[in-house]
C-alpha cells in the first residue's frame, strides 16, 4: 500500500497571495510547496516532504498512483499527482499539484505502453521497430488504473502494425485514443533507399517534387 503523505497547511501571507519568496522559504526548510484541489472542495495550499513524493513518482505506477494525504486540520483524502515542477540541475522538486480523487467516479489517465518481446520482422527480416504511441489515454475507475499496458509483439512481421484496437481489452478500462491509431509498427530499412534510385533515373521529376516539398508549409 502507498504510504500516507502528511501535509501541513501553509500560512497565508498578509497580502493573501503565495509568491516565489514564500515558496522559496518552504523549500529552504526542506519541504515542498503544493496545492490540493478538486472534488468540489476548496483548494488548500500545503507543504510536505519531497522524499515521499519522489518515492511515489519513482514507483511502478508513477504519477498514476492514488495515495492518501493527511492534511492537518482537514482530514485524510485520496489524491493523485497531476502536475509537478522539477529542477534537474539540483535534482529537486519545486512544486506539485494534487487532485482529490473520488474512488466511485470514472476518471481519465495516461498509461505507458510496454512492448514485450522481439518482433519477427526485426529479428528475421531486418526491419526496424517504431513505437509511435508510448502512452495511451484511458477512462476507468481510479482503482482500475493499470501501471502500464503490455503488448506482445513477437509475431509482428515486416510492415506489421499494432493499433489501439489491438491492445488488450477488458471490461474495466476504455481506450480514448482513436481505435485505428498506430501504437507501433515494423518498417523496412531498405525501403528508405528507393527514392534515391528514383531520383537518379528521373532527375527532373525528383527535382520538381523536392521543390514542391520545400515550398509547402510544415504540417502541425
Amino acid at each position: 500500500m502507498p504510504e500516507v503523505v502528511v501535509a501541513k497547511p501553509r500560512v497565508v501571507p498578509a497580502n493573501g497571495k503565495f509568491n516565489k519568496n514564500a515558496a522559496r522559504r518552504v523549500r529552504v526548510a526542506g519541504k515542498i510547496p503544493a496545492v490540493v484541489y478538486g472534488a468540489g472542495l476548496e483548494s488548500v495550499a500545503v507543504e510536505l516532504d519531497p522524499k515521499q513524493i519522489l518515492r511515489i513518482l519513482h514507483s511502478e505506477s508513477g504519477h498514476n498512483t492514488i495515495f492518501d494525504v493527511n492534511i492537518e486540520g482537514h482530514g485524510t483524502v485520496k489524491t493523485m499527482i497531476v502536475d509537478w515542477q522539477y529542477e534537474p540541475i539540483r535534482d529537486s522538486l519545486l512544486h506539485i499539484d494534487l487532485k482529490r480523487i473520488a474512488m466511485d467516479k470514472m476518471m481519465k489517465a495516461s498509461v505507458p505502453v510496454r512492448l514485450i518481446g522481439v518482433a519477427t520482422g526485426v529479428k528475421n527480416d531486418g526491419g526496424m521497430l517504431d513505437q509511435v504511441l508510448r502512452e495511451v489515454e484511458i477512462e476507468c475507475l481510479p482503482s482500475d488504473i493499470p501501471s502500464h499496458i503490455d503488448v506482445d509483439i513477437t509475431s509482428l512481421g515486416l510492415h506489421g502494425v499494432i493499433r489501439v484496437s489491438d491492445l488488450p481489452q477488458s471490461g474495466t478500462i476504455k481506450f480514448l485514443d482513436a481505435a485505428d491509431a498506430t501504437v507501433a509498427h515494423v518498417v523496412s530499412i531498405r525501403g528508405e533507399a528507393e527514392p534515391v534510385a528514383a531520383a537518379a533515373t528521373e532527375p527532373e521529376v525528383a527535382k520538381k517534387g523536392k521543390g514542391d516539398a520545400a515550398a509547402a508549409p510544415a504540417k502541425k
